[in-house]
């Protein structure tokens, strides 16, 4: 996927070394903003092997709202452990402030399906340009070990030469580990854009994302922290030849927000049988260390 290679490019060729709360060094650069056409194939990278499993697992888990891990840990995914409280909750998984957005009116505090509002008023008027989604709470986020990355995505309906709408997705991201997290951030966000063309009837289209701060560890300048340098990795990948982007066919039986809570309490299996992704033969995959 080019898109991806070239913002690799970008951040190893132009990128300032900076330090942050890990005490892992990284090179970072500002504002990086890239387009994928959906149309031409589903966008989960083919320079290494990427987990469709935990794509599929981590989105719908945050459709739900849930914050609790043992969702995940149902079907092997244990990329949120670090960040769980000691009652196993994650207070700042996405999902909770899509579904749970917390607000006051008439002095009273209450909740904001946010999620739900979206789809509805794709209904009601697609061609809206108020499709916002924040996970950005402030109260939780100013205090959070891990606020939201993405912080904020909007839909927007746009019409091809032809008339006929695209639906279509922008992600700002505030922070952006581009050898981990943004593979990840990239399917992931193609997967809801597909999910919502599905419940709203209008097809997917263009996924814009932008990289407000993406960086890349790497060791310090003496050698020390080179456990966690993500540079040698992403040197490999530039070498590696993308192949063709695979297809995904989402079950003909998911046609409505109110279909995903049924598919979390599934097998492993059964839920990846309505997410079926066709053509994926990617390099072999490559190990990064997280800094935590």
């Amino acid at each position: 996927m080019k898109q991806y290679l070239d913002t690799v490019q970008e951040v190893l060729e132009h990128g300032s070394r900076k330090t942050n709360r890990t005490g892992v060094d990284t090179f970072s650069s500002f504002n990086v903003n890239y387009e994928i056409d959906l149309r031409q194939g589903f966008p989960l990278l083919t320079t290494k092997e990427i987990s469709w499993k935990n794509i599929v697992v981590e989105n719908l888990w945050f459709l739900s709202g849930e914050t609790h891990i043992d969702l995940l840990h149902r079907h092997g995914c244990r990329f949120w452990d670090p960040w769980a409280d000691g009652n196993g909750r994650v207070p700042s998984a996405y999902g909770n402030f899509w579904r749970h957005f917390p607000i006051h009116e008439d002095g009273q505090p209450r909740f904001n399906d946010q999620i739900r509002w979206v789809v509805d008023e794709l209904q009601r008027n697609p061609d809206s340009r108020r499709l916002v989604v924040s996970a950005w709470a402030p109260g939780n986020a100013q205090t959070s070990a891990l606020p939201p990355c993405h912080a904020l995505w909007v839909l927007n309906v746009q019409n091809t030469v032809e008339g006929e709408p695209l639906l279509c997705l922008h992600l700002t991201q505030r922070s952006c580990d581009v050898a981990l997290g943004v593979p990840y951030n990239i399917a992931g966000y193609a997967l809801l854009l597909e999910l919502f063309a599905r419940f709203s009837g209008i097809q997917a289209g263009i996924l814009g994302h932008t990289l407000i701060d993406a960086h890349i560890y790497t060791a310090k300048p003496d050698g020390t922290m080179a456990e966690y340098d993500h540079v040698p990795g992403l040197k490999e990948q530039l070498t590696r030849t993308p192949r063709d982007l695979p297809k995904l066919r989402i079950d003909a039986s998911i046609q409505a927000l109110d279909d995903i809570p049924a598919l979390l309490k599934a097998e492993t299996e059964t839920l990846l049988a309505f997410f079926e992704l066709t053509g994926y033969q990617p390099h072999p995959a490559i190990s990064f260390k997280v800094a935590v």
